[in-house]
């Protein structure tokens, strides 16, 4: 089975010769294969296509896409008018369980939430893009485990609370204080146990359109999980909260799973598999089709996933497999000196920061981790410059060039990303940096979109690419992972440790997923104190030392799975206990699960 898209984003007839026009086989023997519609865009016939790629190649915008179907679908729950994305199946929701999907972004998680809340109403691949008939669709879901959630759907008989992925644009739809917007949320009577739990108490009296975004992360949760609702939908509920707020909210989550259907769609692969009972794998093409499988267990999920192959439904999606390797954690690589950290201070009004000292080598990336408001930033802000140390204290060397990207991220321009990319390198045309930043960054089919337009994961990326395309010795990245899919985050992953390798300069990385500084990481830096009061950073530490002290404070451990992935073992179970007596919190041998 085949299909078509025009990413009509980027189709402009006008600032084109037509070429997927001009140069289809088909066209050319007389057929109407390709034709202009009346919105000047390309409008490409399923039925007479042939799939030869030509147009593909041809279309100076990378408008097209033909895809042939991985495995044969019966018919698309959903399709977005003619060539338009096209979503086959849908995730289940269970009773008293949570349940995960997992794959990349624009791959259809969000159109089946809209379906599954009752705010979209499937068309069944009409090429009209309109609904069709409830008798129709539960003719197509009759025998299926979904039949009996999709009628209770159509006969308006579920009430949906959802918390969407984004959340910067709470503070433009309501102004006031925190505490007005929770009370108005509250149909559950569990506010105030949500609020101890998440530390919301100092958030109260603030007004919204102030709140930092883990701030606002954390409000947006509450909100979703204080409403009366027979299904619940958490669309990302991990950026920019750190390791113990993450924590907490899972410890919610499952709470609320044991008389609630929950599904999570979540990035950070430590705290699905310590949350989900079941995951449905999301895969194809984003912005082109995806597919939705049938539950699997969590681990295997996971598992499958990041080997990028299906073993029930024998699909390979991806052409290379996620390894984590133990032995770069093993093993010291004698690097030269990049930066001596001397022992410094910095204080404000009722917050202090205390640095140990330190260095910071050629070629590797530093590891950064502890709570939220305890001085990481503040510590990425004295090494670029932007903070002077404390009179009296150690003093930074500034000799040398240091690129920074901060943790929240706006657009501010309207300037292409391409304009951007080039007024920051003068490399934008070389082969380099084709290959090792735009190609992995997944830039090239936004280069033409203004920034002001970029969704959270787009924008994140262009800023990861920004930041490396300076001219520095210290690249510091906080939290680059927040809002990218798995997908993403591992060619991330790929990028920062090459640039450091193959540039020999110092990265240090600020990030609260687990998964990414284990696979970044050579060595930890360690953040600890009293988080909006004091802070202390220390080390740096072999990241069996750093881990191990890290999640030590934490209280959690983590073993490894055969393919060598870190999980969080379930508190007071006999791994967790065991390893907490030999005070191995982070366990670097794989078991043998």
């Amino acid at each position: 089975m085949r299909i078509a898209v025009v990413h009509r984003d980027r189709c402009h007839s006008k600032k084109c010769g037509t070429e997927c026009i001009i140069y289809c086989p088909r066209v050319r023997t007389g057929d109407e294969t390709i034709v202009i519609g009346e919105d000047d865009k390309a409008e490409i016939s399923e039925e007479l296509c042939v799939g030869c790629g030509i147009c593909i190649k041809k279309c100076p915008f990378d408008a097209i896409d033909i895809i042939t179907l991985p495995v044969e679908q019966e018919f698309p729950t959903h399709r977005y008018g003619k060539n338009g994305f096209a979503l086959y199946g849908l995730p289940i929701p269970v009773e008293g369980k949570v349940s995960g999907i997992l794959g990349p972004n624009g791959i259809g998680k969000s159109t089946s939430v809209a379906i599954l809340s009752g705010q979209l109403q499937p068309n069944l691949g009409g090429e009209t893009g309109d609904a069709e008939s409830w008798d129709l669709i539960l003719r197509q879901y009759a025998g299926t485990e979904l039949f009996d959630y999709i009628k209770a759907v159509s006969e308006k008989g579920v009430k949906v609370a959802v918390k969407p992925q984004y959340i910067d644009g709470i503070p433009k739809v309501f102004k006031g204080k925190v505490e007005d917007l929770l009370r108005r949320t509250d149909e559950t009577g569990r506010l105030d146990h949500y609020v101890r739990e998440l530390s919301l108490e100092n958030v109260l009296e603030k007004n919204v359109d102030t709140l930092s975004g883990g701030e606002l992360q954390r409000i947006a949760f509450t909100a979703c999980l204080s409403r009366e609702a027979d299904f619940y939908f958490l669309d990302e509920v991990t950026p920019f909260l750190d390791i113990y707020q993450r924590m907490a909210a899972a410890r919610l989550i499952r709470e609320l799973a044991a008389s609630r259907p929950v599904m999570i769609v979540e990035h950070d692969l430590a705290i699905l598999d310590l949350l989900a009972d079941t995951v449905h794998i999301g895969y194809g093409k984003p912005a082109v089709f995806g597919i939705i499988t049938r539950p699997k267990g969590v681990r295997v999920g996971i598992n499958q996933y990041l080997e990028g192959f299906l073993h029930e439904e024998n699909v390979r999606f991806r052409d290379h497999q996620v390894v984590f390797e133990t032995r770069s954690h093993n093993k010291t690589v004698e690097r030269e000196t990049l930066l001596s950290i001397p022992s410094m201070t910095k204080s404000f009004p009722g917050f202090t920061l205390t640095i140990d000292g330190g260095d910071i080598r050629r070629g590797e990336v530093l590891g950064v981790v502890g709570a939220n408001g305890i001085g990481k930033s503040t510590f990425a802000n004295l090494l670029a410059g932007v903070y002077e140390p404390d009179a009296g204290s150690g003093k930074m060397e500034r000799t040398l060039k240091v690129a920074y990207k901060p943790q929240y991220i706006k657009a501010g321009s309207d300037a292409t990303v391409e304009e951007l990319l080039r007024a920051a390198t003068r490399r934008f045309d070389t082969s380099y940096y084709q290959h090792e930043i735009i190609e992995p960054l997944m830039l090239a089919p936004i280069l033409q979109s203004p920034a002001d337009t970029l969704s959270g994961g787009e924008l994140q990326r262009l800023a990861i690419a920004l930041c490396l395309s300076q001219d520095a010795d210290l690249y510091i990245l906080d939290e680059p992972s927040a809002h990218l899919d798995v997908e993403q985050r591992m060619k991330s992953v790929r990028v920062i440790k090459h640039f450091a390798e193959g540039k020999e300069v110092g990265v240090l990385v600020i990030d609260h997923d687990m998964y990414i500084i284990d696979m970044l990481s050579e060595r930890l830096l360690v953040f600890e104190g009293e988080p909006g009061n004091r802070g202390a950073a220390y080390g740096p530490f072999g990241m069996q030392d750093g881990m191990n002290r890290f999640l030590g404070n934490l209280g959690i451990t983590f073993r490894r799975d055969k393919s060598g992935r870190p999980r969080i073992n379930k508190v007071g179970s006999f791994l967790d206990r065991d390893q907490k007596s030999r005070g191995e919190y982070y366990y670097s041998t794989p078991d043998n699960e």
